[in-house]
Order: C-alpha cells, then sequence, then structure tokens
C-alpha cells in the first residue's frame, strides 16, 4: 500500500511523514543530505513504478540523480543509526511485548559486481540465482509489523577476496558469517537495547541452529523456531530414559486424541486452523521455563506437518504456542510490501555502504506505513470496544 492510498483516512499521513523527517534531522550531518532522504523517503512512497536512482530524482524535481546516488554512496551518515531510530519508533507505534521475527530474502543480479552477489539459493525465487541474501529482522505486534535491521549475507568467495572487498567498501572488521550467526548479533542486538518482545520467531535455518537457541536461552528469551523433520533430538522419557530420535519420528507415534485444532492467526479468509500438538523434552531448563516439541499438521494432507523448538514460560499454553508460531508470515508481509511497493529490490548500489542505507532508507519509509497503520487499527480497537460496553451495559439493556 503506497501513502497516496491513506487520503480519506482519520490518520493524517502528511502531518506523520513530516514529523517522521524531522526526526531523522540527527543521524544526517549535513542539511542537504538530510533533504535528499527525505526526498528518498518520499519518492519511495509515490507511485513512481521503479525506484532507481533516476526516477527518484524526477520524482523530487531533480534534472539529475547526483544527489540521490550520493545519498547511498558519497556522503557520510551511519545507517546502522537510521535502524535504531527505526527500531526505536517500531515499538513506540507497536506497543511493547511483541515478537521479533528472523528471516532472509533474496535479490536477483545480473553480473558478478554488486557486493555480495553470487550463485546461491534464495527461497525468494525457490532456486539457485545469481543474487544478493539479506537477512533481516522484523517486530510485529496485533497492531501490525514492519522491518527493523538488516545485514548483507557476505558468502566465504566475497569475504576471502581482498580485491572485491576493496572494490566494494566491504569493512575490514566484517568477516565470513553465516546467516544464523548474523541473526544472533541482530537479536542480540535488539534485545540489548532494552527491547521487550514476547518471542523470537525464525524458520528452520535458523532454528536448527544450537548456539542461537542458547543464546536466546542464556538471556530467558522465549522462542518458537521452526527445525528440521529429521532434527537430532535427545530427550529423557520417564519410562525408558534417554531416547534419540527425531520429530517426525515422533510425529508419526502420536496417538489421535493428541492432536487438537487451533488456529495459527488470521489469514485472508479468516482463522488459519490446523492440528496442533506438542510433547515436552525432559532436559534442564532454567527455573520458570519449559521446552516443547511442536507440531503443526494440515488438516487436509496430514503427511504436511511442520515442526518447532519452543522455549516458553511455564503455564504456557499450546493455543498460545501455536499464535506465536503462526506470527512468522508476518516478515513475509514485510517482504512483500516493501518489494511490490517501496523497491526494496530496486537496488543499484552496489557497494556494501549503499546496499544497507538503500535498505535502511526503504525501512524507513516502511516504518511510516507501519505507524500509520497502527493507529488506525487502534482506532478501530478502541471504537469496538467501545460500542461492545455500549451493547452490554445496564442502561442500554434496560432501555
Amino acid at each position: 500500500m503506497g501513502i497516496s492510498d491513506w487520503s480519506g483516512t482519520s490518520v493524517n499521513w502528511a502531518a506523520a511523514l513530516v514529523a517522521f523527517k524531522q526526526a531523522l534531522a540527527p543521524i544526517f550531518p549535513r542539511v542537504e543530505t538530510w533533504r535528499s532522504a527525505g526526498a528518498f523517503i518520499d519518492g519511495v512512497l509515490s507511485g513512481v513504478e521503479r525506484k532507481t536512482g533516476w526516477m527518484l530524482a524526477e520524482q523530487a524535481g531533480l534534472q539529475r540523480p547526483y544527489r540521490i546516488q550520493s545519498l547511498l554512496g558519497r556522503s557520510s551518515w551511519d545507517s546502522d543509526q537510521l535502524c535504531t531510530l527505526i527500531r526505536d519508533q517500531a515499538v513506540d507505534a507497536l506497543g511493547d511485548n511483541g515478537v521479533l521475527v528472523i528471516d532472509e530474502t533474496g535479490f536477483v543480479k545480473k553480473g558478478d559486481r554488486s557486493v555480495g552477489v553470487a550463485r546461491q539459493y534464495s527461497g525468494t525465487a525457490g532456486r539457485i540465482e545469481n543474487c544478493q541474501i539479506g537477512v533481516f529482522c522484523a517486530y510485529a505486534s496485533r497492531y501490525g509489523q514492519t522491518l527493523i535491521d538488516r545485514r548483507l549475507y557476505l558468502p566465504k568467495a566475497w569475504a576471502e577476496d581482498i580485491e572485491r572487498r576493496r572494490r566494494v567498501g566491504i569493512p575490514d572488521d566484517i568477516a565470513f558469517s553465516t546467516k544464523p550467526a548474523i541473526a544472533r548479533e541482530m537479536i542480540a542486538s535488539a534485545l540489548d537495547s532494552g527491547l521487550q518482545c514476547a518471542f523470537v520467531l525464525a524458520d528452520s535455518v535458523y532454528g536448527s541452529d544450537y548456539t542461537l537457541r542458547r543464546m536466546l536461552e542464556d538471556r530467558g528469551q522465549p522462542y518458537v523456531l521452526a527445525v528440521r523433520s529429521n532434527q537430532h533430538l535427545r530427550f529423557l522419557q520417564a519410562d525408558w530414559g534417554l531416547i534419540q530420535t527425531d520429530p517426525a519420528t515422533i510425529a508419526a507415534e502420536l496417538p489421535k486424541k493428541a492432536w487438537t485444532a487451533l488456529s495459527a492467526g488470521e489469514g485472508a479468509k479468516g482463522p488459519r486452523l490446523y492440528h496442533w500438538a506438542r510433547v515436552s523434552l525432559g532436559w534442564a531448563t532454567p527455573e520458570g521455563f519449559e521446552r516443547w516439541l511442536l507440531m503443526r499438521r494440515n488438516l487436509r494432507n496430514r503427511d504436511e506437518i511442520a515442526y518447532y523448538f519452543a522455549f516458553v514460560r511455564e503455564g504456557t499454553s499450546l493455543a498460545d504456542m501455536a499464535g506465536a508460531a503462526g506470527l512468522r508470515w508476518t516478515i513475509e508481509e514485510c517482504f512483500l510490501r516493501a518489494k511490490d511497493d517501496l523497491g526494496l529490490d530496486h537496488c543499484e548500489a552496489r557497494s556494501w555502504h549503499g546496499w544497507h542505507r538503500h535498505m535502511a532508507l526503504v525501512m524507513a519509509a516502511a516504518l511510516v506505513l507501519a505507524q500509520i497503520a497502527a493507529e488506525q487499527r487502534k482506532t478501530a480497537y478502541a471504537t469496538d470496544a467501545e460500542s461492545k460496553r455500549d451493547k452490554t451495559s445496564p442502561d442500554r439493556t434496560a432501555a
């Protein structure tokens, strides 16, 4: 949804956009750079089909794309500082105790000059492509969702090639990191900032990483992380002692009564219903916490089962775990909107800083829309709650 689609709403989007751009001023040392950032955000929120330097410059009334290109390349400003502002404002808009969601997305590219581009698997394309892969973190609550952090995955061939690193300006302190290691850094940064979240969510690329799970458990941070069907699993059973197995084997042996139909959240056609089951993992846990193997089965195709490791507070219900697992789709919604409407995948910059700056600026534009949507939902929820109170009030009943 573009900014033009908000006309007629009760939220003054123009005022919201002006206020947000004012908040950006401390990030940009020069007023010209700050104005260029504002023009960039205005451009990606506009109806311009391609969010390239030339198109954004034309939208801003500029004769040449120099200012937009300089914003992503030569100018001096810290895109990580912008992400910090995005994160803080996202929590303010969407409310405390939401969820953090980690996932990656691919950016198909031609040639081999853009930083990090390589023949690698892209879940976005569903196959091996010549592409860049970015690892992202989103924050979501009942009021909406938005991306709050990003990091380009740097293949080992790039990380070890001194000449290629120099050409695209990869900082000396950036070494090869796996995607789960990148995720750990982003999650730790968010939690260290004081952000409170009910759960951390991710797919099996990240859920299968023991180091990530251990980091969250050491912090007392609940999670629901997807794992593969053949994930090696050891747990204690009262009658049999230590058992070594995998999630698929456990699911196959569960009795029919172990499965319960529950919603994984609202979809386009109503509640997304699945069969859910859980098995306690008898590992030692910190006081006040429990570990579970959580399973989600398709109602129509019983062979279609997803598996999760859940580290939750004592007393957390199966329904709450199912609801948390279902929130992982929110980051997919973020990717869809940011690519289709805001040009997240229109990045022309080839450098390390250019890529991270483009992503951060598009995320800033997405945050503005998330703020407006959150205000709309809060107003709608308040109106609905007021209506329900009126219907059940003694005065109205007596009348």
